[in-house]
């Protein structure tokens, strides 16, 4: 069957806002979870941060989604994808009420491996269809949505959940996890946009890999992922210690739950609102480079919070800072991702972008542990602070010189 023409498409503007927010915010939810929440839980029952930095083990399906994207490009419509992953998560999220945390880890793990499965296959799908949904105007603007309702969900997921354990246990917490992914997927019962390209049900494995392989070959795609692998280690290597930093540094559950998972992620929130106009009002270069380098010093003040200078009020100051800022940072970084997609192949190519974020996370959090254990909190922010300094001044020094997909010269400067 040959390949149907049918992006880009145009669906009512409140609606797809709606039915983006509520998918970008049930994505954040278990992410907030296993990023913020679960570290703490792992920290309070004795465990070291290196042993802590192997939960980054539970991200290996993100890492991997780009295999699915070609299936998800010629199979399906949208809605047939996402009804069933969401009403599995919620599903998921219900079953983990009946798993007994002082039982040990490995079955607690088995089941987020799972849950993270179900979960990143569904963001190839609502990362694909936001590139369809949108042309480029309106890019900027709704990747401040996109990380804006991701930062939602995060608050819900790290923060909520977090204080939700520590007042009324662990059956709750999935309870309420449950419920607020069946509530994030209603939208989604009313989806009508039909499948990217129209092909035959029956798709192989070897044209699976030949179609995340054919777009991964395409000219200045592995530069590309490359520098944004570079612009995120710092920022993330810095992000997996702040939970067991908290914690060691004196804080109770329900304080780290306050700062870092409801005051913090709200600051994400408007960082996120702010990055998204700037992304939209001055263009790709200026966002990125800017709110990358105001990241990086943010990231310093947690090595000053480390030394005990500034008292509690200095680990606020680092962690309303980090997450405002961070939140401007990634939305000018998924904005430029969406500018280097196909609309044609955009669960493929987002996907393999997307992915190489995710694998930066896991070494990230993985070196951050090591030197933590090896050298304390403050070495590993200083490492992190220079990391971030400079992949930012690299990703925008290489770009300035044509590096990255053809399709990012038309927005780069603009």
């Amino acid at each position: 069957m040959t390949q149907a023409a049918l992006s880009p498409v145009r669906v009512a503007a409140p609606y797809t806002l709606m039915l983006l927010t509520g998918l970008y915010i049930a994505q954040g939810i278990p992410y907030g979870f296993f990023t913020q929440a679960l570290p703490v839980l792992l920290r309070d029952a004795g465990l070291s941060l290196k042993a802590i930095s192997l939960t980054s083990l539970l991200f290996v399906p993100w890492t991997l989604k780009f295999v699915w994207g070609p299936f998800v490009d010629r199979v399906g419509a949208p809605r047939r994808w996402l009804l069933p992953l969401q009403l599995g998560s919620a599903a998921g999220a219900a079953l983990l009420t009946q798993v007994d945390l002082q039982q040990g880890f490995a079955a607690l793990f088995a089941a987020f491996f799972l849950f993270n499965l179900f979960a990143s296959v569904q963001d190839v799908v609502t990362d694909a269809l936001a590139v369809r949904l949108l042309d480029e105007r309106q890019r900027g603007l709704a990747n401040g949505v996109q990380v804006g309702a991701y930062r939602i969900g995060m608050v819900l997921g790290g923060g909520l959940l977090l204080y939700v354990y520590a007042r009324f246990g662990w059956r709750p917490m999935f309870l309420s996890m449950s419920m607020l992914l069946l509530l994030c997927s209603l939208p989604a019962f009313w989806l009508r946009v039909p499948a990217a390209r129209a092909e035959p049900l029956r798709i192989t494995g070897r044209a699976l890999v030949a179609g995340w392989w054919t777009r991964l070959r395409q000219p200045g795609v592995l530069g590309f992922i490359g520098l944004i692998a570079a612009y995120k280690f710092g920022d993330t290597m810095a992000a997996s210690l702040i939970g067991p930093f908290m914690r060691d540094w004196g804080l109770q559950k329900e304080a780290i739950a306050l700062i870092k998972g409801t005051v913090g992620s709200s600051a994400g929130l408007a960082g996120a609102a702010i990055g998204g106009w700037a992304a939209w009002r001055f263009g790709r270069r200026p966002a990125l480079l800017v709110f990358g380098l105001a990241q990086t010093a943010s990231i310093a003040l947690y090595a000053l919070a480390g030394l005990k200078l500034g008292g509690v009020g200095m680990v606020w100051a680092a962690c309303i800072a980090e997450h405002a800022l961070g939140g401007m940072a990634t939305v000018a970084l998924f904005t430029l991702m969406m500018d280097a997609s196909d609309p044609d192949h955009a669960g493929t190519d987002y996907s393999l972008y997307a992915c190489a974020i995710v694998l930066t996370q896991g070494a990230a959090a993985f070196v951050g542990g090591a030197v933590g254990d090896a050298s304390g909190y403050v070495t590993s922010f200083v490492v992190a602070t220079l990391a971030s300094g400079v992949g930012c001044l690299l990703l925008v020094a290489r770009l300035d010189r044509g590096a990255g997909p053809a399709a990012l010269r038309t927005h780069w400067r603009r």
